[in-house]
């Protein structure tokens, strides 16, 4: 996944709207692949042979902060969305 190219929009609201859910899109997607990478390391480390409880652990623990930390971008990008969501209520 290469870096997006962003260019300068026509300085509309609509525009503005559009670029803010763009960002957010892209964020999304950033995530699943954190997601996924941390998928993978489970795997690579719950299929080793010598695998200890204190490894198997500390990979718990690891998941779970990385975990939390996705769940606060989310509510975050949730909340970005939710502005725009009442907004546009109140025009309709």
């Amino acid at each position: 996944m290469g870096m997006p190219v962003i260019t300068p929009g026509e300085g509309s609201r609509d525009q503005a709207i559009t670029d803010i859910i763009q960002s957010v899109a892209l964020q999304e997607a950033a995530l699943a692949h954190i997601l996924n990478a941390e998928g993978e390391k489970m795997q690579a480390i719950i299929g080793m042979e010598d695998v200890t409880p204190a490894q198997l652990l500390k990979l718990n623990k690891s998941v779970e902060q990385m975990l939390n930390a996705i769940t606060r971008l989310e509510m975050m990008l949730q909340a970005k969305l939710e502005l725009f969501n009442s907004d546009l209520n109140e025009t309709a």
